[in-house]
């Protein structure tokens, strides 16, 4: 199969072949005129399984052959000579180990870190311990570094590597995947050495990114019948070029040097790698193109000098679309139109980018059109209905439950899935309301027995709520293994629902086996993950959940894909679509190392952060190479200008810079075919313009205009009639939050309880009419009322600022009026209207001459008088109502004064006018307000006098404020 040379043997294949197709296509003209046999006794080992099941469907399209022996680099360690080796200790464990020793560190040294980065730090530190093993590195090697002007960094940073020295001393017999996989290349190459294998050994579809992988490609280059064949290698790459990449700090990040490493250690010059099949590129021209814009720093003379040499670049760039989109929605929308015609055309054409907020933008997209791409990614498990409900399940162990955690699980998919899931959805219905309604923020078993009588609900059901949601909380710390059974009970429980022997579907399908192998490898491990808190157990949950994929196997058109940089390596597609082209997408921008800088890691030979770049860098050559590609980015992100990907910068840098050769009308026409697309989506998007809706001014039959209007509507029919049309017309009411918030309107509940409470106990004993006693019933009542913990003290702060202003003055109210009424209740007929005033008064006083004092409680600023005498008339109305006898249970007096009694930030008392709105001139007003709105002609007009233009109303939305302003002149509409 393979002539005897001296040289170690490697073969490539160019960028934008496809290379699982060449190198079966290879294999097989090398095989031919051999016994049939022959095949079989071939050794492939690939990098990846998708590799694998491409090279397998190739042989399996025909004509019909043995197959070779394919393995996964992976799977060397399971061969007979090999298997003595003891199978890897799980990463889990590892990871549970370490952060069981971080987490000792920080309590020790608290000062290091904070202590929920507890498993990000295990994380980073795994990830350290995964590249030393990978790459040979010793923990000396580290320890040894001239770290002189890091000190400060360095002290702290030497507490954590001598956490992962330790770790890998005393792992020296259990082998993590890392350290069993060198272990298992050493000993397979040390046996290599000693006998040779007589049959062909070929490695294929590897760019030895990591230091075990490149030991094994010059192993087998260097066997008598070895090879080893490159993804995308470089053959227009200058000499010159190739020899100035032996720098790691300055090369790293370029498309090639992995390549050039390799060639290095084999003792060759990049002239011996010889091509493995002779399969042109789909356009050499581009690929020497490419070639040239890719060359590392500095570019421009080599750009003034080769440039001219390209020849003419219609060629090179006619199979490429620029798409310069002006956002990531019009960007998706024009990927997804091209994936679409290529799905009616029969094309085959794949979406690559690592930008998973861009894929499930196109995916949606495609969902107009019931085109469902092919996704090789998946959707992480955290996402997915399985993982989304055990991560609300794991959170009722650490919060306090209240009802957004209830309801958000009630109507969970997944919950009470079993028998009876329409009964339970509609006492989930039933429920909800009456949480909205009269909460308590926090429930409990008793609260929801409570809520459960009101709406009659089934006691069986009532029971399973209480059982399965109620005192969860747990405060203290448990080992993992308690967690991971509690977390399983509790989830399958809630899952199966309150009726008996139905078992839920939680660990069903795809996404629900997927959660069963996390929560079962969880449980396995557990013994080795110590105590920790129920919000430790959680962030450890997320963090095994989202490492995580699913896909559904049977969804996805077979000719419409997306793939990640990795899958496009090895897999063929008519159009490649290559998208968010942008720095910080594509290259990704390299993650910060806690640990060690570029000149350490490159003195201990560990990987640089450009390493993924260059990996990024190799991708993309690969993919740009291909017979039809797109190269698409936003200018715009959401947040602020975008910069163009350091790569597509460059192509277009060069092109522009070639203006005898066509390059500036070659990208003008590149970008000219992307602009024809974004124009369609542009198209699709525009929509029919619609007439924005009149500012509104109903008016209902008269029969059907409000009777009854309490005290405090009078200033709302003043400012915004249309809210009373709405509340008492088409009675409509506000849903009531889910969330009980501390909000204005609790804190004023509150505080006039306080107060009423307070004045009431003062007339029974007039020395506790002192500010510490206020303090004192302000306090009990917040514990009472207040679930929130900061919104008591809060409160009860401000409540303490006014406390002595307030008692002062309540000391002086009381030598001249005496309290007698509290929330006194008000009803006056008006005639001859037929309607009804209805409200109650937070308190009234009676002076020793017979005259009444009216107070109202305002937790908030008070109007001033001139408000009160044109929109805020609550105080002028229950005083000419107290002097008409309107106070159930009073006689008619007449009202000396009525004060607003302000408790906000300061105290203060804004009387109202009554000198110059007299009870008579009140009341005769009220009765021609009233009037006219029982007039058929007038209508309910939306924000007729609001105080301010940024002051909402509970109706706004109804009314479709926002199509008009208050410029706009309402358009009365006679209702029947």
């Amino acid at each position: 199969m393979f002539e005897p040379l001296e040289t170690p043997r490697v073969f490539a294949l160019a960028p934008g072949v496809d290379f699982p197709r060449a190198l079966v296509d290879g294999l097989r003209a090398r095989m031919r005129g051999t016994e049939p046999e022959a095949m079989a006794r071939v050794r492939l080992i690939v990098n990846t399984r998708r590799m694998a099941r491409r090279i397998r469907a190739l042989f399996d399209a025909g004509p019909a052959t043995l197959l070779p022996r394919i393995t996964l680099i992976t799977d060397l360690g399971e061969s007979a000579d090999l298997d003595r080796l003891p199978p890897p200790v799980p990463p889990l464990r590892r990871r549970l180990e370490l952060a069981q020793l971080i987490g000792r560190l920080l309590d020790a040294e608290p000062d290091l870190a904070p202590r929920d980065s507890t498993y990000d730090l295990a994380d980073s530190l795994a990830a350290l311990i995964d590249e030393m093993q990978g790459e040979g590195v010793p923990a000396q090697a580290i320890r040894d570094l001239d770290v002189s002007d890091l000190s400060g960094h360095w002290a702290r940073a030497q507490k954590f590597i001598t956490i992962a020295e330790g770790y890998l001393a005393a792992s020296e017999d259990a082998l993590d995947v890392q350290a069993r996989q060198r272990r298992v290349v050493e000993r397979l190459v040390a046996h290599w050495q000693e006998a040779p294998p007589t049959d062909p050994v070929i490695l294929a579809g590897s760019t030895g990114s990591r230091g075990t992988t490149m030991m094994l490609m010059q192993a087998v280059a260097r066997l008598p019948r070895g090879a080893v064949v490159l993804p995308g290698f470089d053959f227009d790459q200058p000499d010159p070029v190739w020899s100035g990449l032996d720098d790691a700090l300055t090369g790293e990040d370029h498309p090639q040097f992995r390549f050039r490493r390799l060639i290095r250690a084999l003792t060759l010059e990049p002239a011996a790698i010889r091509r493995w099949a002779d399969v042109p590129a789909p356009s050499p021209s581009r690929n020497r193109l490419m070639s040239l814009a890719l060359r590392p720093a500095p570019v421009t003379d080599a750009w003034m000098r080769e440039g001219p040499e390209l020849g003419a670049l219609e060629e090179a760039t006619r199979g490429m679309t620029l798409v310069e989109a002006p956002s990531p929605r019009a960007e998706a929308l024009s990927i997804a139109l091209r994936l679409r015609q290529a799905a009616e055309t029969g094309q085959q054409a794949a979406l690559i980018t690592p930008d998973r907020m861009l894929t499930r933008q196109v995916a949606a997209a495609l969902d107009r059109w019931r085109v469902e791409p092919d996704d090789s990614a998946g959707l992480p498990l955290q996402l997915s209905p399985p993982g989304r409900f055990l991560r609300h399940v794991a959170d009722l162990f650490g919060d306090r439950l209240d009802c957004e955690a209830l309801l958000t699980l009630l109507k969970h998919p997944l919950c009470h899935d079993g028998a009876g899931r329409g009964a339970h959805l509609l006492q989930t219905r039933d429920l909800e309301l009456d949480l909205r309604r009269n909460g308590p923020p926090f429930p409990d078993a008793p609260s929801l027995a409570e809520a459960a009588a009101r709406k009659d609900l089934p006691e069986s059901w009532v029971h399973w709520l209480a059982r399965c949601f109620c005192d969860q909380q747990v405060s203290g710390r448990l080992p993992l293994s308690d967690w991971v059974s509690r977390l399983r009970t509790t989830a399958e429980a809630i899952s199966a629902g309150s009726e008996t022997g139905t078992p839920g579907g939680l660990w069903e399908r795809n996404a629900g086996q997927a959660a069963l192998a996390v929560i079962e490898q969880l449980a396995a491990e557990a013994d080795h993950g110590g105590e920790m808190t129920a919000r430790d157990f959680t962030d450890l949950l997320g963090a095994l959940l989202s490492g995580e994929e699913v896909r559904d196997r049977d969804a996805g058109h077979p000719g419409i894909m997306i793939w990640g940089t990795l899958e496009a390596r090895v897999m063929g597609a008519d159009l490649l679509i290559l998208g968010g082209l942008n720095e910080g997408s594509w290259p990704e921008a390299p993650a910060p190392d806690p640990w060690l800088n570029r000149q350490m890691r490159d003195r201990a030979e560990l990987l640089l952060p450009e390493r993924r770049i260059g990996l990024s860098a190799h991708d993309f050559q690969q993919a740009v190479a291909a017979p039809e590609v797109w190269l698409t980015r936003a200018r715009r992100s959401d947040d602020a200008e975008t910069v163009p990907s350091r790569w597509l910068n460059r192509v277009t840098n060069l092109l522009s810079g070639l203006p005898g050769q066509g390059g500036p009308d070659a990208l003008e026409a590149m970008r000219a075919r992307g602009a024809t697309w974004l124009v369609r989506a542009e198209q699709l998007e525009a929509a029919t313009r619609i007439a924005p809706a009149p500012r509104p001014s109903p008016r209902p039959p008269v029969a059907a205009r409000p009777r009854r209007l309490s005290v405090t509507e009078i200033k709302r029919l003043i400012r915004d009639p249309y809210a009373v049309y709405a509340k008492h017309v088409l009675r409509l009411r506000p849903l009531d939050p889910l969330v009980r918030a501390p909000d204005a309107l609790l804190r004023g509940i509150v505080i006039h309880e306080v107060l009423e409470s307070f004045i009431k106990d003062s007339l029974e004993d007039r020395s506790t009419l002192t500010p510490e006693a206020l303090l004192d019933r302000a306090r009990a009542m917040l514990d009472r009322h207040v679930a929130w913990p900061t919104a008591r003290k809060l409160w009860l702060a401000r409540l303490a600022r006014v406390a002595d202003a307030f008692t002062a003055s309540e000391i002086r109210r009381r030598a001249d009026a005496h309290p007698f009424a509290f929330e006194a209740e008000l009803r006056m007929r008006l005639d001859p209207l037929d309607v009804t005033l209805v409200g109650r008064a937070d308190r009234i006083d009676r002076t020793e001459r017979g005259c009444l004092v009216i107070y109202d409680y305002k937790t908030g600023t008070p109007p001033s008088e001139k408000r009160q005498g044109k929109f805020d008339k609550q105080l002028l109305i229950e005083a000419a109502v107290a002097e008409e006898g309107g106070f159930v249970g009073l006689d008619p007096a007449p009202v000396a004064a009525a004060v607003f009694l302000g408790l906000g930030g300061s105290y203060k008392e804004s009387p109202a006018p009554l000198d110059s709105e007299p009870p008579d001139k009140v009341l005769a007003e009220l009765r021609q307000l009233v009037s006219a709105y029982l007039e058929p002609d007038q209508g309910f007009t939306s924000r007729r006098m609001l105080h301010m233009d940024s002051d909402t109303g509970d109706y706004d939305q109804l009314a479709r404020f926002g199509e008009w302003d208050r410029t706009a002149l309402p358009e009365p509409e006679d209702l029947t």
